[in-house]
């Protein structure tokens, strides 16, 4: 998928267009967002000889595929095993994609990674017909099958200065790794492209290797 930079006013309008939709008001906000913090997700070992960065759009079909079909195996065979630390790392081409952030971070980072497989399962699914109020209904579905509730909910993805800290955050890593369209890796600092499972594992088994 391309990238398309969504701007920083664009972010700002996104968290308030959400809010409108809703017909939600604002409430209390959980203590992470308050805190602005955008914090890096990861899953496997810190000290893992192997560090592989994925940018990822949850709207990108080819991040889904990635995702469903190869992340497993790679999660199995490589993090599990203590060889490889995951980092995710999010791109927003649309605010759909933001709105979809916004749940997965809402959870915090031990629900993360269990959002992200819902929001990836079936994408298809939730953006529907890609109207605003289809697609925040059914990711607050997503949501509340993750444990949340619509309040939980509503806190996080009404806060626009959390929105406008993930969209620089986002903008800031994808300028240094020169990122160009999603799903894109950077492996030990190396920047790779889209692969499927055997050419992802040769990859990193060749940088263990190294």
């Amino acid at each position: 998928m391309k990238l398309d930079t969504i701007t920083r006013r664009g972010a700002l309008k996104t968290g308030l267009k959400l809010g409108l939709a809703t017909g939600a008001t604002f409430g209390g906000l959980p203590a992470f967002a308050q805190a602005r913090e955008v914090v890096e997700m990861t899953k496997g070992d810190a000290d893992a000889p192997v560090t592989v960065i994925e940018y990822v759009s949850f709207t990108c079909p080819h991040c889904a595929q990635f995702h469903n079909e190869v992340y497993p195996k790679v999660r199995e065979n490589f993090i599990e095993t203590g060889k490889v630390k995951f980092v995710m790392r999010e791109v927003y081409f649309d605010r759909y994609g933001l709105w979809a952030g916004m749940l997965a971070r809402c959870g915090g980072g031990l629900r993360y990674f269990g959002i992200l497989d819902l929001i990836f399962a079936d994408q298809s699914a939730w953006l529907g017909d890609r109207e605003p109020a289809t697609v925040i209904n059914n990711l607050y579905g997503l949501g509340r099958q993750a444990g949340m509730t619509n309040e939980d909910m509503e806190a996080c993805l009404q806060d626009a200065d959390w929105a406008k800290a993930l969209v620089e955050e986002y903008q800031k890593n994808a300028e240094a790794d020169n990122v160009t369209g999603t799903p894109s890796f950077v492996v030990n600092g190396e920047k790779v492209g889209n692969m499927g499972y055997a050419g992802f594992a040769e990859m990193l088994n060749s940088k263990l290797e190294s």
